[in-house]
């Protein structure tokens, strides 16, 4: 790359945090809504019906129009959606779900992300919210923006992700299965919905806290009685009597040390004979591949956001990790980029493996 196509790289990143905001500006005021229902309107017809200045709308939207989202008609002064108008709602809210969360629990902390790195805390949460030790996972309990923001996209991509996951890993009838760091019982509760058979047990392992939450959850769904919930710290202690474990959206959360601790108790925890099935994000094995943006987002956001270290690894990494941990890996699978929708970051992967005596 010659020193001028890498200053024009550069320049992509300048006014990446611009773009991002003008185009999920739009969504919030009202513009794009207001587009669908009554195309062809002015940007002072758009103004009085969103409520801004008729010069704000028409700045923000020369970014729209240069991207194709908006078409404009220089004669009349209209607006109307243009490649917009074809984006299915659904498909529309979930890329927003995933903007509103980068914008609230993200683009915020990562202003301090330097500072955030060199002391390997989350600046960011105590300079926004007055959290000075813990992660974004405590504190989306006791802050309702963070909460809504992460919760909900989270639950989406449970829901979303589940039935691949499900998929692709095998539960014997009857199998006592414990999921790990759980959360509220969502993974339970399609563990035994996806996944049911006479005599299959699921457990939730999380923090206490979680009980009462995962337990409503569980009624609510109908599983009660197959389905149970048992308060820990994976750092302390995994429980015993179970023959598969489920590790869903967690490893990726810590740096090699912790992760180690948390497979070394589940190879503890188990029998010999016993199952691991770890879902996590995974980096491509060639990092150049740049249409993989799993690099470009979660090292800022773990370090940044939510946990002050971790990141996701390459699927050939997290096979190794497993096997110093005493499991032999047997099968290993990564989603098709191609059956992910666009407009979504994470490209999972999936690892089955074995503990070995």
């Amino acid at each position: 790359m010659t020193p001028e196509a890498t200053l024009g790289r550069f320049r992509e990143y300048m006014v990446g945090p611009a773009r991002f905001m003008t185009l999920l500006s739009c969504f919030e005021l009202g513009i794009v809504d207001a587009l669908r229902e009554k195309p062809g309107m002015t940007a002072a017809e758009l103004g009085a019906a969103v409520g801004a200045k008729p010069d704000a709308v028409e700045q923000l939207l020369f970014l729209l129009v240069k991207e194709g989202f908006v078409s404009h008609d220089e004669g009349s002064g209209a607006y109307a959606l243009d490649a917009l108008a074809g984006v299915p709602e659904g498909d529309l809210r979930r890329a927003l779900t995933y903007m509103n969360m980068i914008k609230v629990v993200a683009l915020r902390q990562l202003f301090y992300l330097t500072e955030s790195v060199k002391t390997g805390s989350l600046v960011g949460l105590k300079e926004l919210y007055g959290v000075s030790e813990g992660t974004l996972y405590g504190a989306v309990a006791e802050h309702k923006d963070l909460r809504e923001s992460w919760a909900t996209l989270m639950d989406n991509v449970t829901a979303r992700i589940d039935p691949w996951f499900f998929g692709n890993i095998d539960i014997p009838a009857g199998t006592r299965v414990l999921d790990l760091a759980g959360n509220t019982g969502l993974g339970a509760i399609h563990t035994y919905q996806m996944k049911e058979s006479p005599g299959l047990r699921v457990t939730t392992f999380d923090l206490p806290e979680k009980e009462k939450e995962c337990l409503e959850n569980f009624r609510a769904h109908g599983v009660d009685e197959h389905c149970s919930f048992i308060g820990g710290n994976v750092f302390d202690e995994i429980p015993k009597g179970f023959d598969t474990v489920l590790i869903k959206h967690f490893l990726d959360m810590f740096d090699k040390d912790d992760v180690f601790r948390i497979l070394q108790g589940v190879n503890k925890s188990l029998e010999v004979g016993g199952q691991v099935n770890v879902m996590v994000p995974v980096y491509p094995e060639n990092i150049q591949d740049t249409d993989n943006y799993n690099v470009d987002f979660f090292p800022a956001f773990f370090i940044g956001c939510t946990m002050a270290q971790g990141g996701p690894q390459k699927l050939s990494t997290y096979r190794a990790w497993l096997e110093e941990c005493g499991f032999t890996v047997t099968k290993t699978i990564t989603k098709d980029a191609a059956e992910i929708p666009q407009d979504v970051i994470p490209i999972p992967a999936i690892l089955t493996a074995t503990k070995t005596a």
